[in-house]
């Protein structure tokens, strides 16, 4: 495994991805793999419409692009839409292989591959290479490997029902979500911290939140704003004016001046 540095403190573990390095040979097997369970996704529509991530004609941008024209529709037609932006912690590292294997062969996946792919995950062993330096080997005994052919496409497994029982809109690009409803009346506030709890225990199931990502934030053409009082499973949300989802500046009034300073600024 190699880390490789994200952002932030060069000497802060948390700030690097780490990526499983496989022979060719490998890789080309996990293709073969991954090629058959694309079959039987495209076969059994199965693949949450909302997900973006590692998906063929599908983006960041596809993915920006439609939660801003949801909530341009909204407010054109007078509606003010509520939104909570989450970013899981080391998503990837802890997904339950037992959960992950459960759902997988529910989706009708052959038993063969569901075992194959078991195989794929369990009893691995990594070590770190810093340059030249390998550290001892230790167990790994959750995730998918990143830097795998397979990893993006286990990781959408798992991911994969996180809308059930939830009535509002819930977007995803691999582990990036955003969670959005229309508000209108007192009974719409009520329908959206339902669904808020119920977000909040599936994702006690495996994943873990980054408290200081998640930004709650209301877009509206309403002059006066009230303040939002939305809560995440034990965590109350801070509302945010604006926010980054995806690379791009969120305002809650949709103005596009942020964004286009930010981008200036970088070129």
């Amino acid at each position: 495994m190699v880390p490789i540095y994200k952002v932030g403190d060069r000497s802060a573990v948390s700030n690097y991805k780490p990526i499983t390095l496989t022979s060719v040979v490998w890789k080309q097997l996990e293709h073969v793999v991954a090629g058959y369970l694309r079959q039987v996704w495209n076969k059994n529509v199965w693949l949450y419409e909302g997900q973006h991530g590692f998906i063929p004609e599908y983006s960041c941008e596809s993915q920006v692009i439609t939660v801003c024209q949801n909530i341009v529709d909204s407010l054109d037609d007078g509606v003010g839409v509520d939104a909570i932006i989450i970013v899981f912690s080391k998503a990837f590292v802890l997904v339950p292989r037992d959960r992950l294997l459960t759902k997988l062969a529910a989706l009708g996946v052959d038993k063969r591959i569901v075992f194959w792919v078991r195989e794929f995950l369990v009893g691995r062993t990594q070590r770190v290479r810093v340059c030249e330096q390998l550290s001892k080997e230790v167990k790994v005994t959750s995730g998918v490997p990143q830097g795998s052919v397979l990893g993006p496409l286990l990781f959408l497994v798992y991911v994969n029902d996180i809308w059930r029982n939830i009535d509002s809109s819930i977007r995803l690009f691999a582990d990036d979500c955003i969670i959005y409803r229309k508000i209108t009346n007192k009974n719409d506030i009520e329908k959206w911290q339902k669904d808020l709890d119920t977000l909040g225990e599936w994702a006690e199931n495996g994943m873990k939140k980054n408290p200081g990502k998640i930004k709650a934030i209301r877009f509206t053409n309403a002059q006066v704003k009230t303040l939002l009082g939305y809560s995440l499973g034990a965590q109350r949300n801070p509302e945010a004016s604006g926010c980054k989802y995806l690379g791009i500046i969120l305002r809650n009034d949709l103005n596009w001046v942020d964004p286009i300073n930010f981008t200036a600024q970088k070129t």
